[in-house]
């Protein structure tokens, strides 16, 4: 989420949270100040190998709640996080050809408050495609999990067919896209009622 009159109308929608995303190289980056602190849903801020102290101080101006990392932050990269009072979740690509990496996952257990399953890219964040989610059957880890991957309002049936015990949660993005930070409202709204 970017553009502050959109940012005001998803946050009347009903989600829990609403990210925000602080990589320069990202076409969604928001900046360093978000246009407009939304007040009803939890602040979430993605973030891709940041440096700790700039990381914290757009936290602090941004009031974020939740911070999303999704480079090569270690497990007590996370941990440290925790400590100063974030619910951290960690992104993890998976790729469809191989394995669920239940060693890599297995290693931020305890460190994290939830993972992030979303398909793997050469790049740093999401690509807009799926990965199977029946891979997901193989995680049997503790933490909870959202999960993501191109997600569009033709999956709603497969969405609500998904059963996973840790699931707590899907990410929606660029499926709800018009063009880059700016979401959809109609097809968001409508798909959200469908879970309410």
């Amino acid at each position: 989420m970017r553009e502050e009159a959109n940012v005001r109308e998803v946050e009347q929608l009903g989600a829990d949270w609403m990210g925000f995303i602080f990589y320069p190289k990202s076409p969604r980056y928001v900046g360093e100040m978000l246009p407009y602190i939304p007040e009803s849903v939890k602040r979430v801020g993605v973030f891709v190998n940041e440096d700790t102290d700039r990381l914290l101080a757009l936290a602090e101006k941004n009031r974020l709640e939740i911070l999303q990392l999704h480079g090569e932050e270690s497990p007590d990269d996370c941990k440290a996080l925790q400590k100063k009072g974030f619910i951290v979740i960690k992104a993890f690509g998976i790729a469809t050809e191989k394995p669920f990496p239940s060693e890599l996952a297995g290693r931020y257990e305890g460190y994290c408050d939830y993972f992030l399953f979303d398909t793997r890219t050469a790049l740093y964040g999401g690509s807009g495609t799926k990965f199977g989610w029946e891979m997901l059957s193989d995680y049997r880890g503790g933490t909870p999990f959202l999960l993501s991957g191109g997600i569009s309002p033709e999956d709603a049936a497969a969405v609500k067919a998904f059963l996973h015990p840790q699931c707590i949660g899907i990410d929606l993005n660029s499926g709800f896209e018009i063009s880059p930070a700016l979401k959809n409202v109609q097809s968001l709204q409508m798909f959200i009622g469908l879970f309410r």
